[in-house]
């Protein structure tokens, strides 16, 4: 009997509350399947991530893998949202990226159609049957494998429980025919009105899509409610589908709103992504406008051609050529506006710069700001923007260093603009340790995978190492600026060992960048036997200056010279801790991996 059978308050509120309990287990479904595939598949995504360029088609890629796996758009929109905020992703490497995640998510339409063809308890409860041991006994991988199965086996069980609590409408008309020709004249009325029918169900679209914050819960939603009478008489599939298409546009335009959300309290780089995401939703949504009527002719006809095993159910539902019909279009559609749009990356990038004006540069300076997307939890990807924000913080630390070589090779010439450049990179490394370590802890704050957590204790140790490092760099520069403003020399001698000694320095803050991506044995030993060779010059070159000052040498110059070296070898100290700190961490992630 359908449950809403009688129009009595209690048994719509009884319906109401099924269908959103149905909802319930697919968005949970959804959300423990993703934070799954982030620990399986986590290391890899995050190099993705990581490594994008400038190649708008790689970040294409990038975004529809990446949304594909984790099943939610509005994620990877977020993510990206706080990569553009971060200064990590430019405003076109993130339009590339948000065009593939629009084409990722259009897999949940086709979840969605083919529960229609097989009983779900054939597939879901299998699923979480597998899954459900590992989730208890498993360990890291084999846990998060179990959680995988788990939460794949309850998005189907899910929507398989959506459509049996959404109400079939033709059932509904023996049973209560006053409620169900109520449903059936307000569905005529808005669907017997040509061009502004479609209209209506694209602002319904946008409104769904707003209330369940998930594109991918939208759709199942529309789907199920198409193929149960409730978007058209069923006897007439193709104006069903067309008004399913329609809201189908409208769900594009809702599910922009998340990134603008996210993007509300970031800087004007941010702004201008989200800005982005809905700029190109809305340009794909009014050319369809234009050519729905031939564009959903086609997509059906493409529907109609496909085989009889897969346009009908094997389990007494509907047909579920409209469930196919709209997971063709929704594909279609999103394929083809990427490739009209995708050439015009830099005329849109101009367009959203145009719109958010960047009226205050330094308050919109890059910050590394956790951004949270709310349903799926972005632990394990959001720790590669920590890791692109830790390599930021190695590429100004070199900087810095090579700033003060400079500063040491020309003691004759007035650098003091030099001197206030590097004053401002010393000040920038204070504010990313104080935003990454900020960053990490919301991070660890969330479920991520062991190997990760070992991770960010490691790296709460290297940008705490680089931080030192630079604060140690800056004193060298303020030695620089002393010496020259007292118009001290050092010999040629002095500079000769200096120059020794700074390009040791240089070769182990070389292997601290490489050390990011993993430490090997050999680059261990290497940067053992540096830091060996650090230490002997720092003695050799400090007794030289002992014996100097003994011999009536100038002891303010000599003391400037042995706290120059002393500031290299405390330098070197840093970048062995930070080699250290990655090492470790490679060797227990490589523990747990063989667990």
């Amino acid at each position: 009997m359908p449950l809403f059978a009688t129009v009595s308050a209690p048994s719509v509120v009884l319906g109401l509350l099924h269908v959103l309990g149905a909802l319930g287990v697919f968005l949970f479904g959804m959300k423990i399947m993703s934070e799954a595939v982030q620990r399986v598949a986590g290391k890899k995504m995050r190099q993705a991530l990581a490594n994008i360029t400038g190649n708008r088609f790689s970040g294409l890629l990038t975004g529809f893998f990446t949304t594909s796996l984790v099943q939610s758009s509005s994620a990877t929109t977020v993510l990206v949202v706080s990569f553009v905020n971060a200064g990590l992703l430019t405003l076109i490497q993130s339009i590339g990226v948000i065009m593939g995640a629009n084409l990722g998510t259009t897999i949940t339409a086709w979840i969605v159609a083919l529960i229609g063809k097989f009983s779900v308890d054939t597939v879901a409860l299998p699923l979480i049957g597998i899954g459900l041991p590992f989730v208890f006994i498993g360990k890291d991988k084999g846990k998060s494998w179990g959680e995988l199965f788990l939460g794949f086996g309850l998005v189907f069980f899910g929507l398989g429980l959506l459509k049996d609590s959404v109400p079939d409408l033709k059932s509904m008309m023996k049973e209560d025919p006053a409620t169900a020709e109520t449903i059936r004249q307000i569905v005529t009325w808005m669907g017997g009105r040509g061009f502004l029918s479609t209209v209506l169900y694209l602002v319904g679209g946008i409104a769904l899509t707003l209330m369940v914050q998930s594109s991918s819960a939208a759709m199942a939603i529309t789907i199920t409610c198409a193929l149960n009478g409730w978007l058209g008489d069923v006897t007439d599939p193709l104006g069903v589908f067309r008004n399913s298409a329609a809201i189908v546009l409208g769900e594009n335009i809702g599910t922009t709103v998340t990134a603008w959300l996210a993007a509300l309290g970031a800087n004007v780089h941010a702004k201008r992504a989200a800005r982005a995401h809905f700029t190109f939703n809305v340009i794909g949504v009014l050319w369809m406008l234009v050519a729905f009527v031939p564009f959903s002719a086609l997509v059906w006809k493409i529907a109609e051609s496909l085989p009889e095993s897969m346009r009908s159910a094997t389990d007494g539902f509907q047909t579920s050529e409209i469930a196919f019909a709209t997971a063709i279009f929704h594909t279609s559609f999103n394929l083809v506006n990427i490739c009209l749009l995708i050439w015009f990356v830099p005329q849109i990038a101009k367009l959203v710069e145009w719109w958010v004006r960047d009226r205050s540069p330094q308050a919109a300076s890059p910050r590394l700001k956790y951004i949270s997307q709310g349903l799926v939890d972005l632990g394990e990807l959001n720790f590669a923007e920590a890791e692109n924000a830790t390599r930021q913080m190695n590429t100004l630390t070199s900087q810095m260093f090579d700033g003060f070589v400079n500063l040491l090779n020309h003691p004759q010439t007035d650098l003091s603009a030099e001197v206030a450049a590097l004053k401002q990179m010393e000040d920038d490394c204070d504010e990313m340790l104080k935003d990454i370590t900020s960053y990490l802890i919301q991070c660890s704050s969330h479920e991520i995978g062991p190997s990760n957590a070992s991770q960010i204790t490691s790296m709460l140790r290297v940008v705490s190492e680089y931080e030192e490092a630079t604060d140690r760099i800056y004193r060298l520069v303020k030695i620089v600026q002393r010496k020259y403003e007292k118009g001290r020399h050092f010999s040629e001698e002095q500079h000769r060992e200096l120059t020794a000694l700074c390009s040791q320095v240089r070769a182990i803050l070389d292997l601290c960048a490489n050390a990011l991506s993993g430490v090997s044995g050999e680059m261990f030993e290497n940067a053992n036997r540096i830091e060996d060779r650090i230490d002997g010059l720092r003695k050799r070159h400090n007794k030289g200056a002992v014996r100097r000052m003994q011999a009536g040498g100038e002891v303010q110059t000599e003391m400037l010279y042995t706290e120059t070296n002393n500031h290299l070898e405390a330098i070197g100290n840093h970048a062995l801790n930070i080699i250290e700190a990655s090492e470790r961490t490679e060797h227990a992630t490589a523990g747990r991996a063989d667990e």
